[in-house]
């Protein structure tokens, strides 16, 4: 398994690994539509980032980091999606991982992600990240109940 930045032949598996997961536990929203269906104008061309989980030529995983605009965070990890045969392999964790890399990078003082309270692996990953709950952020999800951030340490 690589990771790999995105590619426009990647923006089919993009949306259908996250619209997988999310049609499994919730319904699909306007704010995951604009994500999806256009990646690049609305996560690459903003300052955002996406990376893809590869095996065998299959994207297996994804993440997006996302720049915020008119928010208290910089940035958003969001989109993390793993097809269900590869789950509990790490994966995941390395997606994370390259995100919180990318933020560095990019000098982000703050990773902000918004998830659900049924969905516990990924909770459970997000801790192991490095991400503490936090409250008092309005969502555009309805599924969103439960807010995360990660402070930053600069790679100075």
């Amino acid at each position: 398994m690589k990771i790999v930045d995105y590619a426009p032949e990647y923006r089919a598996a993009f949306k259908a690994l996250n619209q997988a997961w999310i049609e499994q536990y919730f319904k699909m929203e306007a704010a995951d539509h604009k994500s999806l269906d256009f990646p690049e104008k609305n996560i690459i061309d903003k300052g955002g980032h996406i990376f893809m989980a590869i095996e065998e030529e299959k994207a297996i995983g994804t993440c997006a980091l996302m720049k915020l605009e008119n928010h208290r965070y910089e940035y958003e990890l969001a989109k993390m999606a793993v097809v269900p045969e590869h789950q509990g392999k790490g994966i995941g964790y390395q997606l994370g991982k390259a995100i919180i890399n990318k933020a560095k990078s990019l000098n982000a003082k703050t990773l902000y992600l918004e998830t659900n309270a049924i969905l516990t692996p990924a909770i459970h990953l997000y801790k192991k990240l490095g991400f503490v709950e936090v409250e008092g952020n309005i969502s555009p999800y309805q599924r969103s109940n439960v807010q995360m951030v990660y402070e930053v340490v600069s790679m100075e």
